[in-house]
C-alpha cells in the first residue's frame, strides 16, 4: 500500500486543487501516524501494567524501606534517588529532600518525571534525595492511619541517615499528597525541616463563587455515599480512574478535543510529549474503600483538617496543624482550577485570627502565588522548576530561620548593578515580604458562601447512615472480584487504551502502515487554505465545548445553592437559618495560654543573658522587623561573615534558628528591655561599633536602608553611644 501522491506541478492543475491534494495527503498521514501514537500509548500502558506500574520517574532509585513489610502495613516505600552520571554528587552532609506524590488516582514519579523537576533541581544541587513511593494495589486492611505510620517511619529513617547539622529534611507534598504531609508533620513536628505544599488542597470548602465547580460535586451527588457505592462495586477496592475521570471533566474540551487535536496536528514533534505524559496519567491505582470513605467524609466534604477535628489512631490523637513547628510553603497558582489559591491558603485564616497569634504560636508560614500555570504545571513544569522550586530551593536555609510570622514570597530578575549582587544565587533573587491574615482573606473576596457547605456536611452524614444501612450490603453481597474486576477493565480510559494496542488484532497492520507514512511523510504548507481552514474549526469546536462547560458549570452551582441555601433544609439539619456562619479561628486553641506563659517564665532571664553573636542578632532583628521585608542577600551575606570568624563550624543550623527565634520573640515581648539588653550582650565600645557598622552593611546588601529602618539604627546608636556609619560618597 503506498501513500497518496501530491500532484506535480502543472499549468493544467489549478492551484486550489493542487492545495486541496497536498492537504489530503497530509491529512491522512497524519491519521495514520495519530492512530500509531495511540497504539504505542496502548503497548505502553500494557507494558507498565506487567511491570507491576513502577513510578515514572526518570532517575534510577533504590527502595530502603517497604512499607509492606513493616508491623502496620502500607503499600507505600521510601526510596533513595540515585543522582545520574552527569550530576554533581551528593554531599550527605546537606539538607536531603523528600518528595510526596499525590495518590489521587495516578501512579507516583510525576514529581520526578523530567530532569527538570523537583528531584532534578535537589541533585542538581547536591541535596540526598528520597521519594515516597506506592504500589497499584493497597495492603489488605490499609487505612490512612497505616499510610501515616509508614510515612513517620520513612521519615525516622532519612533523618538517620542524615544526623549532620545540615537541618531536618526539607519534605515536598505534590496536590493531595499535601495533606497528607500536614497530618505527618503536625503528628511528628520534630521529624520535618520545612514543608512545601504544592497545588494541595487543606480548605476544601473555599473558592470563588462562578469559578471551581469541583467544590460543589460532592453537595450534588449528595455526599460522600457514591465513594462507598464505588467501593462497593470494586469489592472493597475504590478505582483510581474514577479520580482521574473527575478530572478531566473539569475541562471537557481539553479532554475531548484539544489533547487528541493537538497530538494529531502536531503529530510529528508531540509523539514524545504525549506518549510520556499518557504514561502516568494512563496508570491507574487502587485505594481501599476505607480509605477513600476518610479521605471523602474527612477532607473533600467534611473539611475537618484545619478544625481540628480528626483524631488519629482510634481518637488517642488529635491533628492540630498548630503542632506543626517546621516553616511551611505554600506555591498555589492562579491558573490551578483544581486546587485554587483559596483553597490552599484558607486554612490559614481557619487556624489564626491574625498573623500575631501566627507569631504567638511561633509558627512561620510562606505562601507564593503563580500567575497563571495550571495545577499539573506546578510540580512538572520545567520553567516553574528553574525559577520558583529552583529559587525556593536555595532559599531554605533562610526560610528555616525567618522570625515567625506570615509572608509572601516575591521571585524578581537580577540586574547589573543590584546591590549585593554577589550573594544572588543566580538570574533571581527572593524575598519574603510580611503579610496578615487579611491579606489572605482578600484573596477570597469574602466566605459567607462556606455556610451552604456546612449544610452538604450534615446532609452528606445522613445519607452515608442510610447507604450504610439499606444500600451496602446489596451491593456487597452482589460483588466479587470478577464483577470488579470486569467494571474497572471498562472504563473508559482503561478500555480505549485496551482497543487502540496490538491487542487489537485489527491494528496489527499499523506499525509497519506508519512506518510507510514516516518514510514518504510530506507535510502541507503551514498557509495551505484548506489547513487554516482545519485550525479554525478546531478553535470553533474548542469555544463550543467551552460554552458547554460554562453552561454545565453555572447551572450546577445555581442547583447547589438553590439545594444547600435553602432556609428550610438548614433548619431540617439543625442549622438556624438566621445564624451569621461560625468563625473558625481560635475554634481549637487548647492550652494555648498555658503555653505561652511558660515560655515567658523560661525567657524571662535571657534579656540580659548572650553572647556578642546573640547580641548582633538581636539588634539586627530589632533594626528589619520594622519593614519586615526579608531578602536573601542580607541572609548569605551574614553566612559569609560566619563562614569568615569560623562560626559555621560552631553554630549549627538549628541552632542559628533557635536563636532568631528566641531573640525575636525577647524584642516583640518587650522592646524596650530587649534594646537595653545589648549594652549588657555588648559591653565593649569596639563590640558595638562593629555591631552597628555591620547591621548597617547588611542593611545596604537589599538596597537603599529605608528611613524607618534608618530610624532604628539611630535609636540603638543612641542605647549604645554609638555613631552610626557615615555615608559612603
Amino acid at each position: 500500500m503506498s501513500t497518496p501522491t501530491t500532484p506535480s506541478s502543472s499549468p493544467f492543475v489549478p492551484p486550489f486543487a493542487a492545495a486541496a491534494m497536498e492537504y489530503w495527503v497530509d491529512a491522512w498521514q497524519r491519521s495514520i501516524l495519530t492512530l500509531d501514537v495511540l497504539r504505542e500509548r496502548g503497548n505502553i500502558c500494557a507494558e507498565h501494567e506487567q511491570s507491576g506500574k513502577p513510578p515514572v520517574l526518570v532517575f534510577d532509585y533504590e527502595i530502603i524501606v517497604d512499607g509492606r513489610k513493616l508491623e502496620r502495613a502500607a503499600n507505600y516505600a521510601l526510596a533513595a534517588i540515585k543522582p545520574p552520571a552527569d550530576c554533581v554528587p551528593t554531599d550527605p552532609h546537606k539538607r536531603p529532600f523528600v518528595v510526596i506524590d499525590p495518590r489521587a488516582g495516578h501512579g507516583p514519579g510525576i514529581g520526578g518525571s523530567k530532569i527538570d523537576s523537583e528531584i532534578g533541581i535537589a541533585l542538581k544541587q547536591g541535596h540526598p534525595c528520597y521519594f515516597v513511593m506506592f504500589f497499584p494495589t493497597p495492603v489488605a486492611g490499609q487505612t490512612i492511619e497505616c499510610v501515616t505510620s509508614a510515612e513517620k517511619l520513612f521519615l525516622a529513617k532519612v533523618n538517620e541517615l542524615h544526623p549532620g547539622d545540615a537541618g531536618k529534611p526539607f519534605v515536598i507534598g505534590n496536590c493531595q499528597g499535601g495533606w497528607a504531609l500536614m497530618i505527618l508533620a503536625a503528628l511528628a513536628p520534630e521529624s520535618v525541616g520545612p514543608i512545601l505544599l504544592a497545588g494541595s488542597p487543606i480548605a476544601y470548602w473555599s473558592g470563588v463563587e462562578g469559578k471551581y465547580p469541583m467544590r460543589y460535586s460532592g453537595g450534588l451527588l449528595g455526599g460522600t455515599w457514591a465513594a462507598s457505592l464505588a467501593g462497593d462495586l470494586g469489592n472493597g477496592k475504590f478505582d483510581g480512574a474514577h479520580l482521574v475521570d473527575n478530572f478531566e471533566q473539569l475541562d471537557p474540551a481539553n479532554t475531548y478535543w484539544n489533547k487528541p487535536y493537538g497530538l494529531y496536528s502536531k503529530v510529528d514533534t508531540e509523539r514524545q510529549r504525549f506518549l510520556d505524559f499518557e504514561r502516568w496519567w494512563g496508570g491507574h491505582f487502587l485505594l481501599n474503600k476505607e480509605e477513600m470513605e476518610w479521605i471523602s467524609q474527612n477532607l473533600f466534604v467534611g473539611n475537618r483538617l484545619s478544625a481540628g477535628e480528626i483524631f488519629h489512631d482510634e481518637g488517642r490523637a488529635r491533628i492540630d496543624l498548630r503542632n506543626i513547628r517546621s516553616p511551611i510553603i505554600v506555591f498555589a497558582s492562579w491558573g490551578d482550577n483544581i486546587t485554587p489559591p483559596q483553597q490552599a491558603l484558607n486554612w490559614i485564616p481557619d487556624l489564626y485570627a491574625d498573623a500575631e497569634q501566627i507569631r504567638d504560636n511561633e509558627q512561620t508560614i510562606v505562601y507564593f502565588l503563580h500567575e497563571h500555570i495550571g495545577h499539573l504545571g506546578i510540580f512538572v513544569s520545567a520553567g516553574v522548576a528553574n525559577r520558583e522550586h529552583n529559587e525556593l530551593a536555595c532559599a531554605l536555609d533562610l526560610i528555616d530561620v525567618l522570625p515567625p510570622g506570615l509572608y509572601e514570597a516575591i521571585i524578581t530578575d537580577t540586574y547589573p548593578d543590584m546591590p549585593g549582587l554577589e550573594f544572588a544565587s543566580g538570574r533571581y533573587v527572593i524575598r519574603f515580604e510580611p503579610r496578615e491574615v487579611a491579606d489572605i482573606l482578600a484573596l477570597d473576596g469574602g466566605r459567607q458562601d462556606e455556610s451552604a457547605f456546612e449544610v452538604v456536611k450534615r446532609v452528606a452524614q445522613v445519607n452515608q447512615a442510610m447507604y450504610d444501612t439499606f444500600v451496602s450490603p446489596l451491593v456487597r453481597a452482589v460483588s466479587n472480584e470478577s464483577t470488579a474486576t470486569l467494571s474497572r477493565n471498562l472504563t473508559p480510559a482503561r478500555l480505549e487504551r485496551h482497543l487502540f494496542s496490538d491487542n487489537n488484532p485489527l491494528l496489527k497492520a499499523m506499525a509497519p502502515l506508519a512506518e510507510m507514512v514516516k518514510a514518504q511523510r510530506k507535510q502541507v504548507a503551514p498557509d495551505n487554505p484548506l489547513l487554516l481552514a482545519e485550525q479554525q474549526a478546531s478553535k470553533h469546536i474548542g469555544q463550543a465545548l467551552d460554552h458547554y462547560r460554562d453552561v454545565r458549570d453555572a447551572a450546577g452551582e445555581m442547583l447547589f445553592k438553590a439545594i444547600y441555601e435553602s432556609p428550610l433544609l438548614k433548619a431540617m439539619v439543625g442549622i438556624n437559618p438566621g445564624a451569621p456562619p461560625a468563625g473558625r479561628p481560635g475554634a481549637h486553641s487548647h492550652g494555648m495560654e498555658e503555653r505561652r506563659h511558660l515560655k515567658r517564665m523560661a525567657r524571662d532571664a535571657r534579656y540580659e543573658q548572650g553572647s556578642q553573636e546573640s547580641g548582633f542578632l538581636r539588634l539586627l532583628i530589632y533594626v528589619a522587623s520594622g519593614v519586615g521585608v526579608v531578602d536573601k542577600r542580607p541572609f548569605d551575606g551574614i553566612r559569609a561573615l560566619m563562614r569568615e570568624r569560623g562560626l559555621d563550624k560552631t553554630i549549627t543550623l538549628t541552632q542559628l534558628k533557635e536563636a532568631v527565634n528566641l531573640q525575636t520573640y525577647l524584642v516583640r515581648q518587650d522592646e524596650t528591655r530587649a534594646l537595653q539588653g545589648l549594652r549588657v550582650l555588648l559591653p565593649e565600645p569596639a563590640q558595638r561599633s562593629e555591631a552597628l557598622a555591620l547591621a548597617h552593611r547588611l542593611l545596604e546588601m537589599g538596597g537603599p536602608i529605608k528611613e524607618e529602618k534608618l530610624v532604628r539604627l539611630r535609636r540603638i546608636g543612641q542605647i549604645l553611644e554609638v555613631d552610626l556609619p557615615e555615608k559612603k560618597a
